[in-house]
């Protein structure tokens, strides 16, 4: 593995690099396990290394929908807007199991607490809803990038808020409406995207929310949708 140096980069977020991403194929069959920091290495990336991830989209009962704007001190995609939370399941028994999407569905409580403070007990597994799953690639910069397939949540729940500003730089709720500005804003290069986040509202993000109360017919756990 490429050796990198990570002393240029913020503290709290080097230690996270350790953490045991779950090694997947094209086919979301585990494969094994590795390090964020390895999981993140364009250089691995380019040869195929593929990770397990996930995607929350939390709407409340305003059916607004709740973004972030990813902190400077993150080690991809700094500054930039996104849903709710993006993470990745680690590679520990309870975020392996795979029956019923729990071990994904525990991993979204976890961060949700983690980055945005959520208390665990006001969003629960079994209040987390998973749509389908992508599978894209995109570089953050020459040496960091994504190479995942990421299950989509959906959450429809008010939540107590309290950031951790070394993962959130600010947030916000927004509607349909706004949503489409700051997309525009982006495509002026006015304010900063994650390619993901870019990827699910040009093609499905739109349609779901137009049915937030009807998602079971929009459900594909068989077709993983290559971005």
């Amino acid at each position: 593995m490429p050796e990198i140096n990570t002393d240029d980069l913020d503290k709290q977020q080097v230690q996270l690099l350790a953490e045991m991403c779950i090694v997947i194929d094209e086919n979301d069959n585990r494969i094994g396990a590795d390090t964020k920091k390895n999981c993140h290495l364009n250089e691995n990336i380019e040869k195929g290394l593929l990770h397990r991830a996930f995607s929350v989209f939390l709407f409340n009962s305003e059916n607004k929908l709740l973004l972030q704007q990813r902190s400077d001190a993150k080690i991809t995609f700094p500054d930039c807007f996104t849903n709710t939370c993006c993470s990745h399941p680690l590679s520990t028994p309870l975020e392996l199991e795979e029956n019923n999407t729990i071990g994904v569905r525990r991993a979204a409580q976890r961060r949700l607490q983690a980055e945005l403070g959520i208390p665990m007990e006001q969003v629960t597994p079994e209040e987390i809803f998973y749509l389908t799953r992508i599978h894209y690639k995109a570089r953050s910069n020459g040496i960091w990038g994504e190479h995942e397939i990421d299950y989509i949540l959906f959450v429809q729940k008010n939540v107590t808020l309290n950031p951790d500003p070394n993962e959130i730089k600010s947030y916000c709720y927004v509607t349909q409406n706004e949503l489409k500005e700051l997309l525009e804003k982006a495509s002026r290069n006015e304010v900063k995207i994650t390619p993901w986040f870019k990827l699910i509202a040009e093609t499905f993000l739109f349609k779901w929310w137009d049915n937030l109360n009807h998602l079971k017919k929009f459900v594909d756990h068989a077709k993983i949708h290559r971005m």
